[in-house]
């Protein structure tokens, strides 16, 4: 299973296990078990304090569980043979469950401790999914922590049946209790906050607690992380509050324009920004959606930013850097079958519709790659364009016209999306040469027509283009003194990482140059008695 380079890496973690645990297999006679079988034989051969059984007798077949040989009963299975990119996920299952450490803040695990109740979750996943890891090593890392927390990990693709009788359509998907607990991505923190009510009163609390910051940065992607490195290299205080460290490029799969970087993946390249911003001293605040910007009162007073649990931070100057989320196509259909058969990551849920027909709207880049995938995986795709031409790089287009199961419309204009009340059947659209309409049978549809910028939030008192985008000038400067603003979520054209990049380190540094022009707010306060 393991092939050399791997299994020697692996012993290389395993020599980090200090307590004794044992892997109890549930198989039966099939190919997939009998690839599970030499998995694990293969881990517990890498170390002395790792055994093996195959005498379980879950129902789920193949199936693995991680057993403590001693201490707090453990309830943490893999029905799945986690390879791709749940491979990390079993790496940190197989060391937690030994003892080792976890790099999460103790604070987090104190919560997981004192957590009054007994949670029992599923999380169906992809081994190509990019987003199931997080969730997938949060629930494992809850199970080791919390006796009364169990977490079943499934391969969808493994488990069809199961996949189909829930009506799957989407992984991450996460049960508790066998009730739908969430869909998407989702950390640790995250999730614990959903389980204790009481966390987003103590969070705002911890917030308003906090004192001015000099530079606070609101948006934690590649603008936010560049604006951060640069701001705190200034010597300033700075922190940096974000829904999401690394934002939409957790969502990317392939990295490989990105300057000096020959190739990554995106939820590398984001922990790679968030390890970068952490060695200058920043303080990070995860889970923190803005809901409101507070301009100052006068010439050099703080600006304020609220958030979503009531909570507020102030700061001297403030950068936006919200970035952007995917487009929506507004059609009928649309809002009631997301995760029901309407999709926007080919790369996640893709092998949910294996063998099955599937449309992609979306002619540029990013809906032709998602065909070009989707072709791989699926019984046929339809491709929709509203525009007379592709718009997708010209090796793109041919690559995607060269494939047998590709079917491409432009002038295509999608009006509806149909389904049976629960799930997806089909897609309606016009053709803008005839006029007439067109009906496709269809399981999937996937979402590829762009980005909209995270601005709802900043209407009515910064400057906003029609298109929602911030208003900034050279130097990233808002209408707002004070506030500026870098990345997909300004005007600036051509919504690529290095560019992103680029404007967070430039607002930064407008950041610091408006700091030293501007009078500190207990010297505008003298100023203006």
């Amino acid at each position: 299973m393991l092939d050399d380079t791997l299994l020697s890496q692996l012993k290389a973690y395993l020599e980090r296990v200090s307590q004794p645990f044992t892997l109890v297999a549930s198989l039966d006679d099939s190919e997939n078990a009998a690839q599970m079988r030499t998995l694990l034989e293969q881990i517990a051969s890498l170390s002395d304090k790792i055994s093996v059984r195959f005498d379980g007798a879950d129902a789920r077949r193949p199936s693995f569980a991680l057993e403590r040989v001693s201490g707090p009963a453990q309830h943490l299975r893999f029905a799945a043979i986690p390879l791709g990119h749940e491979f990390t996920s079993l790496v940190l299952a197989l060391l937690w469950t030994g003892g080792h450490p976890p790099k999460v803040e103790a604070e987090t695990l104190e919560a997981i401790r004192q957590l009054d109740g007994d949670y029992r979750f599923e999380v169906y996943m992809s081994l190509s999914c990019h987003n199931c890891p997080d969730v997938v090593q949060a629930l494992s890392l809850m199970v080791v922590f919390n006796p009364r927390v169990q977490t079943v990990v499934i391969d969808g693709a493994l488990y069809q049946s199961e996949v189909e009788s829930r009506q799957i359509m989407a992984v991450p998907t996460v049960y508790l209790n066998g009730e739908l607990f969430g869909s998407g991505r989702m950390d640790v923190e995250e999730i614990v906050a959903k389980l204790d009510s009481g966390s987003a009163q103590r969070d705002a609390a911890k917030l308003n607690a906090k004192a001015p910051y000099d530079v606070l940065i609101v948006g934690g992607g590649p603008a936010g992380a560049a604006a951060a490195v640069y701001a705190a290299r200034k010597g300033i205080r700075v922190g940096l509050a974000a829904e999401r460290f690394g934002g939409q490029v957790n969502d990317t799969l392939a990295i490989e324009n990105y300057i000096s970087v020959l190739e990554t993946d995106g939820p590398k390249f984001g922990m790679a920004l968030e390890a970068h911003v952490r060695q200058y001293g920043v303080e990070i605040l995860n889970q923190q959606r803005a809901e409101k910007l507070i301009p100052a009162e006068h010439q050099g007073g703080l600006i304020g930013v609220q958030f979503a649990h009531g909570g507020r931070l102030q700061a001297r100057s403030v950068i936006l850097s919200t970035g952007a989320r995917w487009r929506n196509v507004n059609v009928p259909g649309e809002a009631q079958y997301r995760n029901k058969g309407v999709a926007y990551c080919p790369h996640c849920d893709g092998p949910l519709f294996k063998g099955k027909r599937v449309s992609v709207i979306g002619g540029g880049n990013s809906g032709v790659e998602a065909a070009i995938d989707l072709a791989g995986l699926v019984a046929h795709v339809t491709l929709l364009e509203f525009a007379p031409e592709l718009r997708a790089d010209a090796v793109l287009v041919s690559k995607l016209r060269s494939l047998p199961n590709v079917t491409i419309h432009t002038n295509a204009q999608t009006t509806e999306i149909t389904g049976d009340g629960s799930k997806v059947n089909g897609l309606n659209y016009t053709d803008r040469a005839t006029g007439g309409s067109q009906h496709l049978a269809l399981e999937g549809v996937f979402v590829q027509i762009g980005l909209v910028p995270n601005t709802e939030w900043l209407k009515g008192v910064v400057e906003l283009s029609r298109f929602g985008e911030i208003v900034v000038d050279a130097k990233g400067q808002t209408s707002v003194p004070g506030v500026m603003a870098a990345g997909d979520v300004t005007t600036v054209p051509y919504k690529q990482i290095v560019i992103a990049a680029g404007d967070g380190a430039k607002a930064a540094l407008s950041a610091f140059d408006y700091l030293i022009r501007t009078p500190a707010p207990q010297m505008a306060e003298a100023v203006a008695a």
